[in-house]
């Protein structure tokens, strides 16, 4: 394995200090070292990197390109660390952190609401929630936790299901105000706005009521949900979403259902944990709370693995 190019960390607050002042010697007052000493943290750094950081231009400091593109990168490592030494102070030796991965419309439209009451519950045990709109391993332990829409195959992984959901298009009122849906196919006269996770919404949809078109498949796409029940919201066009992440709008009036036909998903909801930490106890707590919400929800009689 070749050797890793790891400079020290007082190398790059040198480095950072004195890129941020233009100076040496203000760096060196605000790290409480001496000018020499600023000065050979980074002529080291300066060695090991094999291109100059700085130039001296009419006996003023300057960044060199290479210096501009690396300080970009020490301040990314910088704040991490801040951060990651910050993250720690903020428990007690008895604090566990369970880590949880989430899609991010369905973690604030369902999952947030669902929390109130385990931090009560399980005082000891600090969730850590991040969006995820990508795959990723959860054998490598990256998240303890994952909820996912799918079929429930995850390899190594044990998949819970949650519930299934129903989709239906909903519309921004001055669109329904202006134009009469008297079928599924006028809606295609409109613009769809897409899903990047759910490709084959529309298209199945639309089969559902003996349809099929190509402008099912066009139309402004966008990452998550919660931004096509903006662009919905904003008249941009008419978007598919599971009935329960806008039971708010629907209720509200922001958002109608301009041709009433839910259909089921083709898939379902489900909450995962790697196949070895079924009993752990944060784990094991966590995913008998999500399951006592579903059910006091009425979403489903009961879970099943």
């Amino acid at each position: 394995m070749s050797k890793r190019l790891m400079p020290s960390t007082t190398a790059l607050q040198c480095f950072e200090a004195a890129a941020r002042h233009l100076s040496f010697t203000r760096a060196a007052q605000e790290l409480h070292l001496t000018q020499s000493a600023v000065s050979k943290q980074v002529a080291q750094l300066e060695e090991m990197l094999s291109h100059p950081l700085f130039q001296r231009i009419r006996r003023r400091l300057h960044l060199t390109p290479a210096g501009a593109l690396y300080l970009a990168e020490v301040n990314k490592i910088l704040v991490q660390l801040d951060m990651s030494s910050r993250y720690i102070l903020s428990y007690g030796g008895e604090t566990e952190v369970l880590r949880i991965a989430t899609q991010p419309t369905f973690g604030e439209r369902w999952l947030v609401p669902n929390l109130k009451g385990f931090g009560e519950r399980h005082p000891r045990i600090h969730l850590d929630i991040r969006n995820e709109l990508e795959p990723f391993d959860l054998v490598q332990a990256k998240a303890d936790i994952a909820f996912f829409f799918g079929q429930g195959t995850w390899p190594g992984a044990t998949c819970i299901e949650l519930f299934k959901e129903q989709v239906v298009p909903v519309c921004a009122p001055e669109l329904l105000a202006r134009q009469r849906f008297d079928s599924a196919e006028s809606l295609t006269e409109h613009r769809l706005l897409q899903c990047t996770s759910r490709p084959e919404a529309w298209h199945e949809w639309f089969l559902g009521q003996g349809l099929h078109t190509q402008n099912s498949y066009h139309g402004p796409r966008f990452d998550t949900f919660y931004m096509c029940i903006r662009a919905a919201q904003a008249g941009c066009g008419i978007a598919l979403i599971p009935r329960y992440l806008v039971a708010e709008e629907l209720a509200e009036g922001k958002l109608v259902i301009p041709w009433n036909h839910p259909k089921t998903s083709e898939g379902s909801h489900f909450i995962a944990h790697a196949e070895h930490a079924a009993e752990v106890p944060k784990v094991r707590a966590f995913v008998e709370w999500i399951a006592a919400r579903v059910r006091v929800a009425g979403q489903v009689p009961d879970l099943k693995e």
